[in-house]
């Protein structure tokens, strides 16, 4: 007999739809959910019971989890006016994710929002309300209320990972940053600036009163079945209040290597790297390129019991299991380098810095390198040589880098191609030649380009992924380190000693259909 244990909710599903002869529907189709139900039925009821109404061209079914609790089904079928509706079998998730799907097609546009706001008197509109676990469960009727929901959640779909509440003169504009780019997602009257302002600092419990200091808040909220952790900063500009929230996605904060779009080269020198038992390995690239993910990415790696990793971060994006993480508070003078110091006196085998700013960091953590820690950090240059020259400039004395650094990783983000809409092309022999490829395409491999279709939002791209330039410190480029902080010049000779450059990667990535020319031109600046 099978053990209950290894049994799934999906067999048992199986199981009961041969035994009651209802079909079972593992997945719930997208294009049949119409959000008609959505204003006789509140949301919490259809979670509670587990049901999502379906309605096709030709007939109607409600999906259920269980089909031996008869009323709420009968209950469902006599408000909605299905007596005929047909029964069928799927999985919880399938379920929520269709409930979630219904009820924020439904949520109205952000047009009929500011529509109903013209009646609405500001003191009516901003009032301090309880957060509700859910932005889709929310049924408030206030509108601006429901406008802020409306962006969030929006954006949340779209996959933003920013949103830019930007005032003008005359207007108020808001963007999404997706896949690295901003788009325009609303144009907003400019009369309701002051009230969106108000109503987005109540949920980052912020002072809504101060309108002349930059502020910084959190919001956590969840949409659906998704736990979304939101960093809020407000700043005066010349025509009101600007707001920028970053959109962290906590529901699923797994990192891996394999996930970094690397390649099996690049794959198998990290792997060796990150297992290193001492010396630093720094991650560079401007704001944005990846870098804590790439961090994040490594240490999960190396995550075991029998190691002791602890970080200080600013801020801490995700919080990982095992793993000790403090964050920087410069409120109380709590520093990257007053953060490491006290670091190194907790037994630490493995220590991330979030970035190294100043002189102070770095000779901390070139100490703790020295002393038998492995050192991961960041920094802001523009390829992996220059890393060695702002060190540098620090005031780093080469020998302590040539003793201490074992790698430096430069990383920048690629928009990845729409598998949906590409198109294969012959660029042109100026963009070839640019790119390395004065010989032309090699044989059997095709180049794409962006299209853009409704899978894609009409961007042409969906995701991002990374290239890299993994700059390993051998004894050649040490004493070349010990001779020159010229960035050109170890550059070179790293490429001699088979470094393969930002470029290079990118090109990689380009004749294997994954991103376009014209990407790899963006984040390179060649």
């Amino acid at each position: 007999m099978t053990k209950l244990t290894n049994t799934t909710e999906t067999d048992l599903l199986r199981e009961m739809s041969v035994q009651l002869d209802i079909p079972f529907w593992p997945e719930l189709p997208a294009e049949d959910i119409k959000a008609d139900f959505t204003k006789k039925i509140p949301i919490q009821y259809l979670k509670k019971h587990k049901l999502a109404p379906l309605e096709t061209a030709d007939d109607v079914f409600i999906a259920v989890n269980d089909p031996s609790d008869f009323p709420p089904i009968d209950d469902l079928r006599r408000i909605l006016g299905w007596e005929d509706a047909k029964i069928i079998l799927s999985t919880n998730s399938a379920i929520l994710s269709a409930i979630n799907l219904s009820y924020d097609q439904s949520s109205g546009s952000a047009e009929e929002f500011v529509q109903d706001m013209a009646e609405e008197s500001p003191d009516s509109i901003i009032s301090e309300i309880e957060e509700t676990a859910d932005l889709l469960d929310d049924t408030s009727d206030a509108p601006l209320i429901k406008l802020v929901n409306l962006i969030l959640s929006r954006a949340v779909k779209d996959r933003a990972s920013d949103i830019h509440i930007e005032p003008y003169q005359h207007s108020l504009t808001v963007r999404y940053r997706i896949d690295g780019v901003l788009y325009n997602a609303l144009n907003l009257p400019k009369r309701i600036q002051s009230s969106l302002a108000s109503r987005i600092k109540i949920m980052a419990k912020l002072n809504i009163a101060e309108k002349r200091l930059p502020q910084d808040g959190r919001i956590n909220i969840k949409i659906g079945d998704r736990n979304i952790d939101i960093r809020v900063s407000v700043i005066p500009i010349a025509f009101g209040e600007r707001i920028v929230l970053r959109l962290l996605d906590k529901t699923d904060t797994t990192f891996k290597l394999i996930d970094l779009g690397i390649d099996r080269e690049h794959f198998h020198l990290l792997d060796d790297l990150i297992r290193s038992p001492y010396g630093i390995v720094l991650v560079t690239g401007p704001t944005g390129s990846g870098k804590t993910t790439t961090l994040y990415a490594a240490i999960s790696t190396i995550n075991h019991p029998e190691i002791n990793i602890i970080t200080i971060e600013d801020p801490i994006e995700y919080q990982i299991e095992g793993i000790g993480q403090i964050q920087v508070n410069p409120k109380i003078d709590l520093t990257f380098a007053k953060g490491l110091r006290s670091i190194v006196r907790q037994d630490p085998d493995v220590i991330l810095v979030g970035e190294i700013r100043d002189l102070e960091t770095a000779e901390i953590a070139i100490q703790s390198s020295l002393t038998g820690h492995l050192v991961f950090s960041t920094l802001h240059t523009n390829d992996a040589a220059s890393a060695v020259t702002r060190l540098i400039d620090m005031g780093i004395e080469p020998f302590l880098i040539t003793s201490s650094v074992i790698a430096i990783i430069a990383q920048r983000l690629v928009r990845v191609l729409c598998p949906e809409c590409r198109e294969a092309y012959i660029p042109d022999d100026k963009s070839l030649t640019k790119i390395g490829m004065g010989n032309g395409i090699p044989k059997g491999r095709k180049i794409y380009r962006k299209k853009g279709c409704p899978a894609c939002m009409d961007t042409g791209y969906r995701g991002r992924t990374a290239i890299f330039e993994m700059m390993v410190l051998n004894d050649h480029l040490k004493k070349l380190i010990l001779k020159t902080s010229d960035a050109n010049q170890i550059g070179k000779e790293a490429v001699k000693l088979g470094m393969i450059t930002l470029v290079q990667d990118g090109v990689r990535k380009v004749l294997e259909g994954i991103t376009t020319v014209e990407e790899v031109f963006r984040v390179t600046r060649i």
